[in-house]
């Protein structure tokens, strides 16, 4: 027997596993060995969702199956009820490192990423400075390191973000980043975007866009609609979006670059990226929870999930629910859930944006855009998954293997005899949304207060323990 598994036999001999022992168990050994009995595993590289036995054996997924021999020493919990999947992948979180630490960093982002289940995360560039040179690409890579989740990050199309003048692409794409972007404003030059899409063409990269005509948006807090007109406050007009969409799909189709669109929220941009899929462009996308699942009334503290009946009643104005692009109809809401189960978008993201609290006052004209998502992603999906709207297999392939596939990140699959990148979920336990229970340094969230269902119980990254929840592992210990 590994000196490892000696280890781990002697600790499992020692009584009774509680929350303590659980901690030492799986935190006090570089590698996770574990066994999960009767489990959900979810694997949409192999097209499997059924329920089986899992094991980790010294940080290596050894097997899922059924009847699977389990070694001496293996610490053996009971997986029923509980779900598995390839740890999540996010593409689209704002980290505020470097420059903004009292928003959030590398380190507390990280911790977010592991209490809500993702395994590899990519960081957008509006940092202060950007993330504009390959120094400062380097620096994020170097640093990421050390933390328990992958974090990757993605550079600035243009230099200073300012939209004028292209970045240097290709000593950013050495130093370690995995797409470029201006996310927070539009790039200001067309030409500067044909620039980035026609060297995307030969890199393989992808070019992210955030789509707003700034001179359509300026000023506005909220979608352009009723909601709007109801609480006296200057709106956003889907068009501010769908104007830059069409604008960067006719040149992803003039260059052949690869475009991929954040945080689409309108019915009519994603008809249009649909359109172009159909036509041969290339083109991605990706919808947030939030856009999926709220609507411009949140903003009016009118707390209805899209196709639930049930409303709670929050704060009006809510400067938590103020976010880039703005919450829109609920009309818009269901076209994007269309267009996710047609295929039309091929990832979720969560578009996580601290904000501390003085950054947003009742004043929503003085208020920051942006809410956290990191740890509200799971339970809110799970809502769709609960309603039988969305499938185990999709959620995991949009927010776990297809976006590793397509943007060449690590993990998002089930791999025998490699090392485990996993989530264990718990699609039924409810908590009450609170500052105190965030691992996120930031708490803007429109969620506060409300009770939520569905969280990650164990998140494993590279075949070592991310997070875990010491407590609920605990009372599921085998003898």
């Amino acid at each position: 027997m590994h000196q490892l598994e000696l280890n781990q036999a002697n600790m499992w001999k020692q009584g009774p596993l509680d929350s303590a022992r659980i901690q030492r168990l799986f935190f006090s050994t570089p590698q996770l060995s574990l066994h999960l009995r009767g489990v959900r595993v979810v694997d949409p590289a192999r097209g499997w969702d059924g329920v089986a036995d899992l094991l980790v054996r010294e940080g290596r997924l050894e097997a899922y199956g059924l009847h699977i021999p389990v070694p001496e020493g293996i610490p053996s919990l009971d997986g029923h009820g509980l779900v598995v999947g390839p740890a999540l992948v996010d593409i689209h979180v704002h980290l505020r490192d470097p420059g903004f630490p009292e928003k959030e960093t590398l380190e507390s982002g990280a911790c977010a990423a592991a209490h809500g289940g993702f395994g590899t995360i990519c960081c957008m560039p509006n940092t202060e400075p950007p993330l504009d040179q390959a120094e400062r690409i380097a620096d994020i890579r170097a640093r990421a390191r050390s933390l328990p989740v992958r974090v990757m990050p993605i550079g600035t199309i243009s230099q200073g973000r300012k939209g004028e003048v292209l970045a240097d692409l290709e000593s950013m794409a050495e130093a370690g980043a995995v797409g470029f972007s201006d996310d927070g404003d539009s790039t200001r030059s067309a030409a500067v975007m044909r620039q980035a899409l026609a060297w995307s063409a030969s890199s393989g990269l992808p070019i992210m866009v955030h789509c707003e005509e700034p001179t359509l948006s300026r000023g506005g807090v909220m979608h352009d609609g009723e909601a709007a007109r109801a609480l006296g406050l200057p709106g956003i007009p889907a068009l501010a979006e769908e104007l830059i969409v069409l604008r960067d799909l006719e040149l992803a189709r003039e260059t052949g670059g690869w475009l991929h669109v954040l945080h689409v929220t309108t019915a009519r941009a994603a008809a249009m990226v649909r359109t172009a899929k159909r036509a041969g462009v290339r083109v991605t996308a990706e919808v947030t929870p939030h856009h999926l699942l709220m609507t411009d009334w949140w903003v009016a503290g009118q707390r209805r999930f899209v196709g639930e009946d049930t409303v709670e009643i929050g704060p009006s104005p809510d400067p938590h629910a103020k976010v880039n692009p703005p919450l829109r109809r609920k009309e818009d809401a269901r076209a994007l859930l269309a267009a996710v189960l047609d295929g039309t978008i091929d990832c979720f993201a969560t578009d996580h944006a601290p904000h501390h609290a003085a950054a947003k006052p009742s004043d929503l004209t003085r208020a920051a855009f942006g809410m956290i998502g990191l740890e509200f992603a799971l339970p809110l999906l799970l809502r769709l998954i609960h309603r039988g709207v969305l499938s185990w297999l999709h959620f995991f392939d949009l927010f776990a293997t297809r976006p590793a596939t397509l943007f060449r990140l690590p993990g998002g699959v089930l791999r025998p005899g490699a090392p485990a990148d996993v989530v264990v979920i718990d699609p039924m336990v409810t908590w009450q949304v609170k500052p105190e229970v965030l691992a996120s340094r930031s708490a803007n969230t429109p969620l506060l207060g409300m009770v939520l269902q569905g969280r990650a119980v164990l998140t494993v990254v590279d075949g070592k323990v991310a997070y875990a929840d010491s407590a609920a592992l605990a009372r599921r210990a085998c003898s």
